[in-house]
């Protein structure tokens, strides 16, 4: 019984570290605060949390959006917290908590707001068709497209970044597989576990690691010394599901599709936007979503150029079936249930974070199971919850280790996500962009195989990287 729960408490804790750093910070080191985790609150909280995962876990086959649970148990967790709260005489401690849940949420929500947009208009633009049309031409199968697409997101994420990787990634999928849902899935997942993958050797690459570079815990240079344990993590499972593909071609009339005025330009502010990101926060410690949201800008003002051309255009050919380019509608057409979802996660596991598992996880991890043990079991459970709450956990604790044990919790962080579509955000984001056909389910009947890249690369690392412990 002592192992159930201790089990279930640090499942809980680290569940909880979605709270963003100061209020994790406080909740652990004040007394201010009430310690809720033998109280009738902390128990009811993880009952409704269960419960709306198990239906978002479940929205295949009962076909309710994850939106939906996670909102309703996030204000079902936080009106109980503030009600103790102010029963007790504490009135904007609850408050002040919650507002940093949601300028976390805000972040993490726009950041990806803009992603989708552009990916929208790039759509909308026919860039995909066309390069659909093209892969087609040039005859690669759905196997070596499969390659191909993991290959792009293993490489590209560390500069672009994991997630906007792979909804770039998925998009070509997509127009590409077509009406094929076994490619699609599986390449879908391919795309997921190489994106997180290439995202964890580098400071660029994922949230997780730009944390650990800003704490000072491993420098820049050091971080590349995970590329061969990621590309294991990738490698490994990617050959066994390479003959899962089916051994077909796309289906196509090898037809030009040609893409639509101004898309070229449209996929140049969208590296630009990346650029801008990253800039913004290495060069002028700005959040990255400022640079995103920036990068919008550019696509507003090109959007009205666009739009005020083409009607023109269509006045001189007295056509107005001409469909016009609005910027707007892209923002209107994101993908609203997973950002919705976000909000959902990010306040219910902000709320378990205030009620207090934090210092309890700690204990159990680092005083009593050892740095090793403690950083495996982090990655397996950002399977569970996104990796960014986990490493906030992790850092907030800051246990003392050595680099070697940094850059393994930094490693396993960020590939353990990989191991349910639910523990990153690309997984989560994709479930949203190929609803139907990467699902919860048809990513989790390959966990096992990915669980072997898993474990293969923390070998992998402690094997290459010894003179690091």
């Amino acid at each position: 019984m002592n192992l159930l729960r201790n089990t279930s408490v640090l499942l809980v804790a680290l569940l909880s570290a979605m709270l963003p750093v100061n209020a994790i910070a406080s909740s652990g080191g004040t007394t201010d605060l009430l310690d809720l985790t033998n109280h009738w609150v902390g128990f009811a909280a993880l009952t409704v949390f269960v419960i709306a995962y198990a239906l978002v876990m479940a929205e295949e086959y009962i076909h309710l959006r994850k939106s939906k649970p996670v909102i309703i148990a996030a204000g079902i967790i936080w009106s109980i917290i503030a009600y103790v709260y102010a029963a007790n005489g504490f009135t904007h401690e609850a408050e002040t908590a919650v507002r940093h849940n949601l300028l976390e949420y805000a972040e993490l929500m726009l950041f990806l707001l803009v992603a989708m947009t552009y990916i929208n208009a790039m759509q909308e633009r026919r860039v995909f068709d066309a390069l659909r049309s093209w892969l087609i031409k040039k005859g690669f199968s759905f196997r070596q497209l499969f390659w191909i697409t993991g290959i792009l997101a293993f490489f590209i994420s560390p500069i672009a970044d994991n997630l906007t990787t792979a909804l770039l990634m998925c998009a070509v999928v997509l127009a590409v597989g077509g009406d094929n849902m076994k490619f699609v899935s599986v390449a879908c997942i391919n795309i997921v576990v190489a994106a997180n993958a290439g995202g964890a050797f580098s400071p660029f690459g994922d949230i997780t690691t730009l944390m650990v570079w800003q704490k000072g815990m491993v420098q820049f240079t050091t971080f590349f010394a995970l590329f061969i344990p990621a590309a294991v993590n990738f490698l490994v499972p990617a050959a066994i599901m390479h003959f899962a593909i089916p051994q077909e071609n796309p289906v196509g009339d090898n037809q030009d599709i040609p893409m639509k005025r101004g898309a070229k330009r449209i996929i140049g502010l969208f590296l630009l936007t990346i650029v801008t990101a990253v800039s913004f926060h290495n060069f002028l410690h700005l959040p990255p979503v400022i640079g995103m949201l920036t990068g919008l800008g550019y696509l507003q003002f090109f959007g009205f150029f666009l739009k005020t051309t083409e009607k023109i255009a269509a006045l001189k050919e007295e056509d107005d079936k001409i469909a016009l380019f609005d910027v707007f509608d892209k923002v209107a057409q994101a993908e609203w249930d997973t950002l919705l979802f976000f909000y959902g996660v990010v306040l219910c596991v902000g709320g378990l974070g205030f009620i207090g598992y934090l210092s309890v996880a700690s204990d159990i991890m680092y005083n009593q199971w050892g740095a090793t043990y403690a950083n495996v079991a982090v990655g397996v459970l950002s399977a569970i919850v996104d990796n960014i709450p986990v490493m906030f956990a992790v850092l907030s604790m800051s246990p003392d280790m050595s680099v070697g044990q940094w850059l393994l919790v930094t490693l396993t962080a960020g590939v353990g996500g990989s191991l349910l579509s639910i523990g990153s955000a690309a997984g989560v984001a994709l479930m949203g962009q190929a609803r139907g056909k990467y699902t919860f389910v048809s990513h989790l009947k390959w966990s096992p195989v990915i669980a072997l890249g898993y474990i293969a690369s923390i070998y992998c690392h402690m094997w290459i990287n010894s003179s690091y412990f």
